[in-house]
């Protein structure tokens, strides 16, 4: 069943390309940060001890600077709809080791998606059915 969803609804999207760090290391830090609203993402990225924080809150800042500059949206009603990765090309390294044989080093890389909506308020419904 296709769930029907607001025209008006603007979605305001950052994109980072070609971060350097691995799919698996990334979807945690995404998914800790979804559904918040951004002061309180932006904070827990600030104090978050991951190497990749500092990137995801990059891309994160971006976005907030895309909402306010070309949708004029109030950034203390933003909330992070949706963050995602996917993956890019992996740079395949070789390590030298005893016997002279190689090991190999793969490098990924990822991209990382960041979604915005501004925060609706929803009209509750008292009463009985209909």
């Amino acid at each position: 069943m296709a769930t029907k969803e607001n025209k008006s609804e603007k979605l305001v999207k950052s994109i980072n390309k070609s971060v350097r760090s691995s799919t698996r290391k990334l979807k945690p830090i995404l998914r800790s940060i979804v559904g918040k609203k951004v002061d309180v993402a932006v904070r827990d990225l600030s104090f978050s001890d991951k190497r990749i924080s500092n990137d995801v809150k990059k891309t994160l800042s971006s976005a907030i600077a895309n909402a306010e500059n070309n949708f004029q949206y109030d950034i203390d009603k933003l909330i992070v709809k949706e963050a995602y990765c996917g993956k890019q090309v992996i740079m395949k390294r070789f390590r030298a080791r005893a016997k002279g044989r190689a090991a190999p080093i793969k490098k990924p890389i990822s991209n990382l998606t960041i979604v915005l909506t501004e925060k609706q308020k929803i009209e509750e419904k008292h009463g009985s059915k209909g």
